[in-house]
């Protein structure tokens, strides 16, 4: 009933509304017109075999604003990194869309600010339990436009899901404070309230689960969202549109107003081509409907939306680009340390913020661990198709990042770096590259100062711990870093002395959904995941109650 009402009190067009002049009926997967079969998603063509049998209901090429699937004027193509087919001709969204969606998510968003924590947390958890029932289909989805090794991407799938999880619970966690003032017949309370709408700027790398580690926290918050995912995998963020309409559309019509899902205009998907993503970009951070911007994209780019966030002076959460320091001492297990640098360094083929960029090895272990390195490398690692069995590296995103992988390893190589194994493009394609380890590397070439994002391994020689943190310390960007020892003192010096945000000891992996993740320096501002990342989109108001 308090459902009911609040959507009534606030104006918001009716769940049944997003189907005018029709009356719905139920069919396997949620509700068409009882006249016919509802209007199905844009024309697909040349799908690759992987996303073959699909269903179509999640292979959306249009914008999702305001709970409606919209065409825009244009379209742009979105290809298979692994072969260059065409995926299928997606909605090319401009500012008219850009500014719809963000007046839909500021419309729905003095209704939703009002739902209760209770009724947030459950229609998340129902999110997520529709994002683990479609798994399979929706880590295809990733694979086919990312090029992610099939396995990575049910991987990135239950990620993504957790975050929902996770959030969902934490909705009912945000607490505010009472305090005792001097004045006896004063108290001060202390409120935690939505900041508003949130334009949520996601990357391709991970393309479902840096969707979901903002926009859990921001729906669990009570804010609305318009998400931009990456003009080369929007598929993954329309999908999920779908999967969140999915428990719209599961109920009785006659409830959906009451005890359906999330309201129309709380979650918005705008796609655009990287010719709009420019002018998209800053309609959605200068609209002074918007209360907050979060990004995950390179430091470049963060630097222009802080500019476009400072006019208006917005809320800003943003995890930028990294240069990780892998750093093995001579009292490491080198079985360790390999385990932890194949973990760290190839997954989603190097492609990930927190890759480790580079790898200082002490002197005394330095050649023991290059051999067993490049071992594993050459036993563990294989290249190839996502959708094929047994793959571990998948394509790089587009021809322009085996490019610079390519130029990084040319420039190490030309001022006396040594391949140890790679060194060049793969055979299967114009976007696969070798991997590829260098020893003999020093510091004045680019692998050690500019972020890679390829399976690019150059390792450093050091004597020193005091030197390994000063060459680890020199980047001006702190995201992630990792390093290998069986020293207790030594642990806890260098675990507080690197300038990061996040340290792996003894452990290549460290990303967790209960965990806050972010960096320091030009690696950005905020944390995301763990308790900490839903105050991304709180803000305090101070209460003072007098005349007691």
């Amino acid at each position: 009933m308090a459902t009911c009402i609040w959507l009534r009190s606030c104006g918001a067009r009716r769940l049944g509304s997003t189907f005018p002049g029709c009356r719905l009926r139920p069919r396997a997967g949620g509700l068409v017109p009882a006249s016919g079969p509802a209007p199905g998603p844009a024309q697909l063509r040349c799908y690759a075999g992987g996303l073959a049998g699909l269903s179509a209901a999640l292979l959306r090429t249009d914008s999702f604003v305001g709970g409606r699937w919209l065409p825009a004027a244009a379209t742009f193509p979105v290809q298979d990194p692994a072969s260059g087919a065409a995926l299928g001709m997606v909605a090319d969204c401009g500012v008219r869309e850009a500014r719809a969606a963000v007046r839909a998510a500021y419309e729905a968003f003095c209704c939703w600010r009002e739902v209760s924590a209770k009724e947030r947390s459950s229609l998340l958890r129902k999110w997520y339990n529709l994002m683990i029932q479609n798994k399979d289909d929706l880590a295809r989805i990733i694979t086919a436009e990312s090029g992610k090794p099939l396995k990575e991407a049910h991987g990135e799938i239950l990620y993504s899901a957790f975050f929902l999880e996770w959030f969902s619970e934490e909705a009912r966690r945000v607490y505010g404070d009472i305090i005792y003032t001097p004045a006896k017949d004063r108290r001060a309370l202390v409120l935690k309230q939505p900041i508003g709408v949130a334009a949520v700027i996601t990357p391709w790398n991970f393309p479902s689960a840096m969707i979901t580690r903002k926009v859990g926290a921001a729906l669990a918050a009570g804010c609305t969202v318009v998400v931009k995912p990456a003009e080369d995998t929007p598929f993954s963020a329309l999908a999920l549109a779908e999967v969140n309409q999915g428990f719209l559309l599961d109920l009785d019509p006659l409830l959906l107003a009451s005890q359906a899902g999330i309201p129309s205009g709380v979650y918005n998907v705008i796609p655009c081509s990287r010719k709009n993503a420019k002018e998209v970009g800053e309609a959605i951070c200068t609209d002074p409907l918007v209360s907050k911007i979060s990004f995950t994209g390179s430091t470049t780019t963060g630097k222009i939306l802080l500019h476009h966030a400072a006019n208006s002076v917005k809320r800003v959460s943003m995890e930028l680009g990294g240069l990780a320091p892998f750093i093995v001492f001579d009292s490491a297990n080198v079985d360790q340390a390999v385990a932890g640098a194949m973990a760290s360094k190839f997954r989603n083929t190097g492609q990930t913020c927190v890759c480790s960029n580079q790898f200082l090895v002490q002197r005394g272990i330095h050649d023991a661990f290059v051999k067993a390195f490049a071992e594993a490398m050459k036993k563990n690692l294989r290249v190839g198709n996502g959708f094929e069995e047994g793959t571990t590296q998948g394509p790089l995103i587009n021809e322009k990042a085996v490019e610079k992988v390519e130029k990084q390893v040319n420039d190490a190589v030309s001022k006396g770096a040594t391949v140890v194994t790679g060194g060049k493009r793969h055979q299967l394609g114009k976007n696969f590259f070798e991997p590829t380890l260098l020893c003999n590397v020093t510091q004045d070439m680019l692998c050690t100062h500019e972020e890679t994002f390829g399976p690019l391994a150059p390792v450093i020689k050091f004597n020193t711990e005091e030197e390994a943190i000063a060459i680890a310390n020199a980047a001006d960007v702190g995201l992630a870093g990792y390093f290998y020892s069986q020293d207790p003192a030594q642990i806890w010096r260098v675990a507080e002395q690197l300038e990061v945000g996040m340290v792996g000891v003894n452990e290549g992996l460290i990303s967790s959904v209960e965990c806050p993740f972010g960096g320091v320096k030009q690696s950005g501002l905020g944390r995301e995941g763990s308790k900490y990342g839903i105050d991304e989109y709180l803000e305090l108001k101070y209460v003072c109650y007098g005349g007691l």
